[in-house]
């Protein structure tokens, strides 16, 4: 890798590796989750708001791992909390999980493996893997990141799932296990993220913080991280935004 490599002025190093959390930053998760609900309730007849569907289901995201990252529970992969999550949205919109083809649930929550990126995301990420490591820093596990990859033409250079972790986000095990898979010192890690809280927390483990701003995320009635809420090292309105802002780093 050749070029000037961005200096964070937080951690006093080099940048090495850009990682990105996906869902929301890289990826529309819930404009296609919405129109695979809305698919699935059409075949089944079903009367069901298919956007508030999908954002029920992910509300139930980051509740369903706080017991792994308490330890109330072993590792279970978020493929797993996925299709749990999805049998609870169900039984929340008073349909019942049980009434329903198993197969066909579990091929409605597979559609966690196919999201769309951002029409930034790719030639963002392109652009940023000239001069330094890609990959996601997500909870996703690896299968999952691999099949969303392969099917949206995302260029990773690596992919280290939360399954190799076995803790998920915001836990600081999460950020540091990965910059020491990847050889690196916190420092020299960057997180890129939509959502302010993940910045927090990877900031709090030594991380470079680099703020994404997606205002549709959660839709048009979108309320939250409209705005970055710390002193992130970069604050940038889309991923061929922080291209540009990585790429006019001046020697530190």
């Amino acid at each position: 890798m050749g070029g000037v490599r961005f200096r964070s002025p937080s951690t006093g190093r080099s940048i090495r590796a850009v990682l990105f959390d996906t869902f929301g930053t890289v990826v529309d998760w819930r404009t296609d989750i919405a129109s695979a609900v809305a698919g699935y309730a059409e075949r089944h007849r079903l009367e069901l708001d298919a956007a508030a569907f999908a954002d029920r289901w992910r509300d139930r995201y980051q509740p369903s791992m706080e017991p792994i990252r308490s330890g109330a529970r072993e590792f279970v992969t978020l493929d797993t909390l996925h299709r749990e999550n999805l049998d609870a949205a169900l039984l929340e919109s008073g349909i019942d999980p049980s009434d329903h083809d198993a197969g066909e649930l579990d091929e409605l929550s597979r559609t966690w493996h196919e999201l769309t990126p951002w029409p930034d995301s790719v030639p963002g990420l392109t652009a940023i893997r000239s001069d330094y490591i890609i990959g996601p820093l997500s909870n996703g596990n690896t299968s999952l990141l691999l099949d969303m990859a392969k099917n949206a033409g995302i260029p990773w250079d690596v992919i280290i799932g939360s399954d190799m972790n076995r803790i998920y986000k915001p836990h600081p095990r999460a950020y540091l296990h990965t910059a020491q898979l990847l050889g690196l010192h916190p420092g020299e890690v960057m997180l890129a993220a939509a959502h302010n809280g993940d910045l927090e927390a990877a900031q709090a483990a030594g991380l470079a913080t680099a703020f994404i701003l997606r205002r549709l995320e959660h839709g048009p009635h979108q309320t939250t991280d409209l705005a970055p809420t710390g002193s992130w090292d970069i604050s940038a309105t889309g991923i061929t935004d922080l291209a540009a802002q990585l790429c006019a780093a001046s020697p530190g």
